[in-house]
C-alpha cells in the first residue's frame, strides 16, 4: 500500500487529478496505510494540487456504498453541516442550528465529527452540551423518529482508520475528507445545507451532489471565509435541486436582518462553543450577531425542506423555536434519549 500512496503523491505532485477508476483504491491504500508522514505528504500534495469535483464525487460514491446506513420513517428530513476547514473558528453555528430546525418542526438527520480542522467539531461540543454523540445506528434511528432529531458520529458508520484521523489532525488544513464527509450522510438526508471553506468548491460540491442524488439542497460559502451562511456581505450558494444548479447570492436582508459589519462569535474550544448555543437555546442571546448566525443557518434549512416560501419566513420560524423553548426541549430531549 505504501507504494501505491507513493505514485499518487508523485501524481497528484505532477497536477494529476484521480481518475474515476482509481478512488476505490486509493482510498483502500489511505485506510490501511501506517505510515503517517506519507499519508502527510499525499495530503500535501493533493492540497497543493486542488481537490476535483470528480475526486469529490468518486470518494464520496464510494464511502456512501460502504457506510453503515440507517432508515427513518421521515420523508422530509435534513441535514445542517459545515465541512470545517474555515479560517474563522466561530461556535458550532451547524449544531446550534439542527436544534433549531427541530424545534420548527422539521426532523434533522445531523451527521459530523470531532474536530480535524476546527477548534471544536459537532461531536466535541454535542459532548460539552451532554449529549453522547457515539452512539450506535439502532439509537441514532430512533432518535430520529420519536425525537426528530439525531446525531451520527461519522466513525460508526464509516470504515476508516484512527492513523488516518490523526494524520488529519495534525496537518492544519483541510482535505478530501472535509469534501466528502458531508456528502456521506448515513440516513440519506433528502436535504442538506452545507457549508464549504473555499469559494472554489461551491460548483465543485453542487455538482457532485447533483450527480450522487438531493431532492433539494444547497452548498454555501460566506464571502467572509465562514463555511456558513454569513451576516457580513454575501453568501455565495449553489443550489441543487434533483439534477439542475444554479449559482446565486443571498444577503443578511433576505432573513430580515439589516446588513452591516458584525464580528464573528469565535471560540477556542468545545466548552466555549457549548456555552454560546446554550445562551441562544435559553433566550439569552436574543438579537446579538451569534444567535443572528443561527437563525440565518436555520432559516436556509427549513427553506429546503418547503417549510416556509421564502428566507424571511424562516426566519421567524426559527426565531419562534428559540424563543418558546422547543429548540432547547429538542436538545434536552436527545440527551435523554441516547441515554434511555
Amino acid at each position: 500500500m505504501s507504494t501505491i500512496l507513493q505514485k499518487y503523491v508523485d501524481s497528484f505532485s505532477s497536477g494529476r487529478d484521480l481518475s474515476l477508476d482509481d478512488g476505490e483504491l486509493l482510498l483502500d491504500a489511505m485506510i490501511t496505510e501506517d505510515d503517517e508522514a506519507l499519508l502527510a505528504n499525499l495530503f500535501a500534495a493533493w492540497n497543493q494540487k486542488g481537490i476535483a469535483e470528480d475526486e469529490i464525487f468518486g470518494i464520496a460514491r464510494i464511502m456512501r456504498d460502504r457506510c453503515t446506513k440507517i432508515n427513518t420513517r421521515h420523508e422530509r428530513f435534513v441535514d445542517v453541516v459545515g465541512t470545517g476547514g474555515s479560517k474563522v473558528k466561530t461556535f458550532n453555528v451547524s449544531t446550534a442550528a439542527a436544534f433549531v430546525v427541530a424545534g420548527a418542526g422539521v426532523p434533522v438527520a445531523k451527521h459530523g465529527n470531532k474536530a480535524a480542522t476546527s477548534s471544536t467539531g459537532s461531536a466535541d461540543v454535542l459532548s460539552a452540551l451532554g449529549v453522547e454523540p457515539a452512539v450506535d445506528a439502532a439509537t441514532a434511528a430512533r432518535c430520529l423518529d420519536e425525537v426528530g432529531i439525531c446525531f451520527m458520529f461519522a466513525p460508526n458508520y464509516h470504515r476508516l482508520s484512527p492513523t488516518l484521523a490523526k494524520v488529519r489532525r495534525g496537518l492544519g488544513f483541510p482535505t478530501i475528507f472535509n469534501c466528502v464527509g458531508p456528502l456521506c450522510n448515513p440516513a440519506s438526508a433528502p436535504h442538506q445545507l452545507i457549508g464549504v471553506w473555499d469559494k472554489e468548491l461551491v460548483p465543485k460540491m453542487a455538482s457532485a451532489l447533483s450527480r450522487l442524488g438531493t431532492k433539494k439542497s444547497w452548498i454555501v460559502h460566506g464571502s467572509d471565509g465562514l463555511d456558513e451562511i454569513t451576516l457580513n456581505g454575501p453568501t455565495f450558494v449553489a443550489e441543487v435541486n434533483g439534477e439542475s444548479v444554479k449559482e446565486f447570492e443571498i444577503s443578511q436582508e433576505e432573513f430580515g436582518f439589516r446588513q452591516e459589519e458584525t464580528d464573528p462569535v469565535r471560540v477556542r474550544s468545545a466548552t466555549e462553543s457549548a456555552c454560546v448555543i446554550s445562551g441562544i437555546l435559553d433566550g439569552m442571546r436574543s438579537g446579538d450577531t451569534a444567535e443572528s448566525m443561527v437563525i440565518s443557518n436555520a432559516s436556509a434549512a427549513l427553506f429546503l425542506t418547503g417549510k416556509c416560501s421564502d428566507l424571511a419566513e424562516g426566519a421567524a420560524l426559527a426565531a419562534e423555536a428559540i424563543a418558546n423553548g422547543k429548540a432547547r426541549r429538542k436538545l434536552y430531549q436527545l440527551a435523554g434519549a441516547v441515554s434511555a
